[in-house]
């Protein structure tokens, strides 16, 4: 026999979604979603009509439902006469304008009480150390396309090569590979020229900016840059034109980097599918780049750029740069200064460098990292980033449950931990444990991003969208209009006890190493803010690449960048390249 709470017709769900501030286009496609979700929905008229907000006790036993509670008959009395006036409510929130940009008045802070640490000042790219390198310019162009930015700063700063010289070296493999990778949203070919022009100028005259000076780079493109689209990645944004430059731009303008392209992203941040095709791994051209930061992993991997910059919310940084077999940092949340890129979670978005080297990725956060008075989650936090430093001294860590887990890349993980012995390392082992159901915290990012594209959910603009069905955007942010603000916070609150777990975690260590998407950090650490450095260290039997990852205390990049470095400088990793775009 049907369970009578578990029943409810479609005039009732049309109700429901009138208690919930979702206006009529919305029924006929949360409808579908419910059906999917298992309620039994007994025949009713395909279209609904819209009628006045009379709230009955079928349509709470209905929300009631939904949400995990149970009324008996006269809270449900009481809940006829009061969520009316609720409703009201939330149809004047609706009047509000609230583009993509507004932030929340409620601000997350990584740093526990009690645990703060005492504010920095930003270096200035001048007082970088540094320490010159003796760098020859290669005898091939696609030699030179793919050395690191280490490498590359050299041979611009002593003018073997020139900003022009490599820029233009870029922008022609962008041209010649961009379309076989659909990697490339769009190129940024008139602003890059005029940047290197003056790069040249500059460094000619003896004003040298610093290591990024007359380097090109590409950026995701959920980065505002004036003059060029700013799509998301997804049909209802193609065409949209931002007059604000993101500060990541500002501040990579400021230090002479060379913007060359717009890359792709997984459309509003999921995945490596894009309105322009499948953003492709230049090791496997069948295969997807993987995601969020497809483009930036798959341009930098195939030497199209010099440098790139991404953004993680849950493994946007982390699993292009595995895929692709580039260095990926994703700093500490509030590292990095948002202002002008796409929000899709306010409390867990993060941008950062995506290289082909540790030691670039300091170069590169140097540059970027620090407050900018816009993005209130930024703040400024000592860095300390030194080339040269030395791993003496450093708590190193690996999580052994992580390691002793049978899975696809235990044997190059386990040679990590050899090869970081042979070089003078002796990681400890460490255990992580909680009792705290973490997949449920998902709902933090899940009721975000529905916030942050309300729009399109109530204005039906989401059918346009590439990706449909369930488990893309669209069914995700229908899904998320039922979870209970009760709930959102309560998670917040579990995300708190979360934190005093990986608090006392790294109160026994400076930094540790983990499989990439070992022992579920990627979503603790994402949750927490902590900083992760994922490199190359290995290829699987099919040729593609394998990765290892570092996670750091809070604000601890220039330790990780130090034990990143160390690792490649040794292993080699980085050095290796997608044979197919070599020319």
């Amino acid at each position: 026999m049907t369970n009578p709470s578990r029943v409810f017709d479609r005039r009732s769900f049309v109700g429901l979604c009138s208690i919930m501030g979702l206006g009529h286009p919305m029924t006929a496609a949360l409808w579908r979603k419910a059906e999917r979700s298992g309620l039994t929905l007994p025949d009713a008229p395909d279209q609904p009509q819209p009628q006045a907000l009379v709230v009955t006790r079928e349509m709470i036993t209905a929300a009631a439902t939904l949400i995990g509670l149970e009324f008996t008959d006269q809270e449900k009395d009481e809940l006829v006469q009061t969520l009316p006036s609720t409703q009201a409510l939330v149809i004047q929130i609706h009047q509000i304008p609230l583009p993509n940009s507004v932030a929340p008045a409620v601000r997350f802070d990584p740093e526990l009480p009690g645990k703060a640490v005492k504010p920095g000042i930003r270096l200035r790219l001048t007082d970088e150390p540094r320490r010159r390198r003796k760098v020859t310019k290669p005898a091939s162009s696609g030699e030179l396309a793919f050395l690191p930015v280490a490498d590359l700063s050299e041979l611009v700063r002593s003018r073997q090569v020139t900003s022009t010289e490599l820029t233009t070296l870029y922008l022609d493999r962008l041209k010649k590979h961009g379309p076989t990778l659909q990697c490339v949203v769009t190129l940024t070919e008139a602003r890059a020229l005029e940047q290197a022009r003056q790069a040249d100028q500059e460094i000619g005259a003896g004003k040298y900016r610093g290591p990024l000076h007359g380097i090109p780079w590409g950026a995701k493109d959920l980065f505002a840059v004036p003059g060029y689209p700013t799509t998301w990645g997804t049909p209802p944004f193609k065409d949209q034109m931002l007059e604000e430059t993101a500060t990541v731009v500002e501040r990579l303008d400021q230090a002479g980097a060379v913007l060359v392209a717009k890359l792709a992203l997984g459309e509003l941040a999921m995945g490596d599918v894009w309105f322009g095709g499948t953003a492709k791994n230049p090791w496997k051209p069948e295969q997807g780049a993987s995601g969020s930061s497809a483009g930036p992993g798959s341009a930098t991997a195939a030497g199209l750029v010099g440098f790139a910059i991404g953004t993680e919310t849950l493994g946007s940084i982390v699993s292009p740069s595995d895929r692709n077999g580039v260095t990926g940092l994703r700093p500490t949340y509030g590292r990095v200064s948002r202002w002008g890129a796409m929000a899709l979670s306010w409390t867990m978005d993060k941008a950062g460098p995506m290289c082909r080297y540790a030691e670039d990725c300091g170069h590169v956060l140097q540059a970027i990292h620090g407050a900018d008075g816009r993005d209130g989650s930024a703040v400024d936090r000592p860095f300390g980033w030194n080339p040269g430093r030395k791993l003496k001294g450093q708590r190193i860590g690996f999580l052994k449950a992580a390691f002793d887990a049978d899975h696809p890349t235990k044997k190059q993980d386990d040679e990590v931990l050899e090869q970081l012995k042979a070089i003078g390392v002796n990681p400890v082992p460490i255990e992580f444990t909680s009792q705290l159901p973490l997949p449920a915290l998902r709902i933090i990012l899940q009721a975000e991003a529905a916030a942050a594209f309300d729009d399109l959910t109530r204005g039906n603009q989401d059918d346009q969208m590439t990706r449909q069905g369930r488990g893309t955007w669209p069914s995700n942010f229908r899904a998320s209009r039922f979870i209970p603000a009760v709930e959102y916070i309560n998670a917040n609150r579990a995300r708190t006890l979360l934190m005093r777990e990986m608090d006392r975690l790294m109160d026994t260590v400076d930094l540790f190493v983990l499989p990439s998407f070992g022992g579920n950090m990627l979503l603790v650490t994402n949750l927490t803010g902590h900083p992760s450095l994922t490199l190359p260290n290995g290829f699987r039997d099919d040729g593609t690449p394998t990765s290892i990852s570092f996670v750091g205390r809070l604000w601890g990049e220039a330790e990780l960048l130090a034990a990143g470095k160390a690792y490649q400088d040794a292993s080699g990793f980085h050095r290796k390249h997608p044979s197919a775009f070599t020319e």
